[in-house]
């Protein structure tokens, strides 16, 4: 990766729109893993290029990269944020310190004269020293953040830039990106960040801004279902920008190579789980000034926002109550359910077959499986497409030969058994298992839930001891009634997760988010047990067992002897075993 395209990077020209330089750099030093990685798409896209249909446009969206040396000359300057970067103190005291701090006045000049040609929305995105090479696991840990870039005068913009570059460098030292380095083989004081400044794909609809659907897809499939095999992939798609799919929120999950077979849901199903709000960047009413929330200027909105917006031509399809069926388009009055049918059903637009052609080209560049994040927008009248690439990581599949018998599943010292899982491999190093208990568990406590989880992660990985970690819903989603909403780095200490579910939390899994490329990556078995399996997970075996801590919801117990946890990644099942 670190190749020719790197060193040929050129200097900003001071000119962001209208400069022929789509892709340039300011500082020097290093540019980080997500920089790397698209000076690599756009290496990808080059090579595709006279393969495209005409009525899709694929670029890597336009972007100047603060390099490592901007980093270094700022926290060199601003000698205070050193210790306090590296201390325990909470989040906010930092990020408050950082936007106190100055910039290096040899940024401004370049960031001025971005301002001053840029007037359409931005994202500040991180791009961290120890992405780099794209194979370390760091998706999702540090923060991206989003500005209108309206307001009329350059230095009101220039300032929402200067504080969304500060707030990203702030989150290099953040506790759960501190948490998540631990859990790896370095230290925070390795870590050097680069910033990305991009515009961001979409189109304006009054206030909102936003693409007209967002995607992550892979090529590498954990949970095949139905005709799809495991290497055909799998797509995710949502409405808006893409935070939804990388946050675990409700999107639309399809093979690429099966984009017409619907999923194994009724009716009645798709339409209580589909996709009901999307996010939008806010091009109305400033909001409260708050400098360190990476939402600041962002918005939710609704589908009859969206509706109304134009945007849901090509995305919905609509109920039709007298035959129980779903209908693509919105022809029709009914309730909208976003299964993105006039794409992926009707093919009004080659989408589907431009992202299985950016799968299978970044595959064979990396040699392996790979995720791709993508924001596209859509013109419905002239059947015109402009498909974003904003992201591309190696997926981490192990080929390890693991073999689960029947007569394991039937073992009386079987804790749990799980026949979805995600990963592969074998480990006996687990003798700790922190977990939330079934009878005290409430949806509406689930944020209390992943902070009590926190704090045993922290406790655990000081002492050095990975564990088991079971929990309900989707871990990690950001929606705190679909799961426990943790990042990535509050849970980074465990080495094998359960996702259970009950009565009152069943969502569907999900594949699309940060949180499952880092479950990859560093290779954590993630197994999914119904409420209904038999066999299941023996609660009453693991109550018995005497608490190390135990809080209102969540229990962690320490076992005399290791665990046994076996996952057969081929044949999608896997267990865990006590001694017997």
């Amino acid at each position: 990766m670190r190749s020719a395209l790197e060193s040929a990077l050129p200097r900003f020209d001071r000119h962001f729109f209208t400069s022929e330089r789509s892709i340039s750099r300011i500082g020097d030093g290093e540019y980080g893993g997500k920089a790397n990685g698209l000076l690599f798409a756009r290496g990808v896209l080059d090579g595709l290029a006279a393969s495209w249909d005409p009525s899709i446009e694929v670029t890597v969206p336009r972007m100047a990269v603060l390099a490592t040396s901007m980093f270094d000359a700022f926290m060199a300057r601003n000698a205070g944020l050193g210790d306090l970067s590296l201390s325990q103190a909470p989040d906010d005291r930092i990020a408050h310190a950082f936007q106190r701090a100055d910039l290096p006045v040899e940024m401004l000049g370049d960031l001025k004269a971005l301002m001053d040609g840029a007037h359409a929305p931005l994202a500040i995105r991180s791009s961290s020293l120890l992405e780099d090479a794209l194979y370390q696991p760091f998706a999702g840990v540090y923060r991206t953040k989003m500005i209108p870039n309206n307001q009329p005068e350059r230095d009101a913009r220039l300032r929402r830039l200067l504080e969304a570059v500060k707030f990203v460098y702030a989150s290099t030292f953040f506790a759960a990106a501190k948490s998540y380095v631990r859990a790896t083989d370095r230290t925070t004081a390795d870590e050097k960040m680069a910033v990305i400044v991009q515009e961001i794909v979409g189109r304006r609809h009054g206030d909102r801004y936003y693409p007209d659907l967002s995607a992550v897809a892979r090529s590498f499939n954990f949970y095949p279902c139905g005709p799809a095999r495991a290497d055909e992939g799998v797509v995710s798609l949502a409405l808006g920008l893409g935070k939804t799919i990388v946050d675990g929120g409700i999107a639309w999950s399809y093979s690429p190579a099966h984009p017409r077979v619907p999923p194994p849901y009724s009716v009645a199903e798709l339409l209580r789980n589909t996709q009901t709000s999307f996010w939008a960047v806010n091009m109305g009413r400033p909001p409260e000034y708050n400098p360190i929330v990476e939402t600041e200027y962002l918005v939710e909105a609704t589908l009859r926002d969206a509706e109304g917006d134009g945007s849901l031509a090509l995305l919905a399809s609509t109920y039709e109550a007298a035959a129980d069926r779903l209908i693509p388009g919105i022809a029709a009055p009914g309730p909208r359910v976003l299964d993105f049918a006039p794409l992926l059903v009707d093919d009004a637009l080659p989408l589907n077959a431009a992202v299985r052609a950016l799968l299978d080209a970044c595959e064979k560049a990396l040699g392996g499986p790979v995720e791709v994040e993508l924001a596209v927008t859509l013109d419905a009248a002239a059947r015109r497409a402009r498909l974003g690439f904003l992201q591309v990581r190696p997926m981490v599949v192990s080929d390890e030969l693991v073999e689960i018998g029947d007569d394991e599943l039937a073992a009386p010292n079987l804790l749990l058994a799980s026949r979805a899982v995600m990963g592969n491999g074998l480990d006996e190093s687990i003798a700790d298992v922190v977990y939330v208990k079934p009878e005290a568990f409430e949806a509406r406590a689930t944020r209390t839930i992943g902070q009590e989880i926190a704090e045993r992660n922290t406790a655990l990985l000081e002492e050095g001891r990975p564990y088991a970690l079971i929990g309900f819903g989707r871990w990690g989603s950001s929606d705190a009634w679909l799961g426990i909403p943790v990042q990535w780095g509050q849970i980074c200490g465990a080495r094998v997760i359960v996702e259970a579910t009950l009565p009152t939390m069943n969502p569907e899994a999900s594949q699309g988010a940060h949180f499952f490329h880092n479950i990859s990556s560093f290779a954590v078995p993630y197994l999914t047990v119904p409420h209904e399996a038999t066999p299941g997970i023996d609660w009453a075996w693991l109550n018995a067992q005497d608490a190390v801590a135990e809080s209102d919801y969540v229990r962690h117990v320490r076992l005399a002897q290791p665990l046994l946890v076996k996952v057969d990644g081929r044949n999608r099942r896997g267990g865990v075993w006590r001694a017997p």
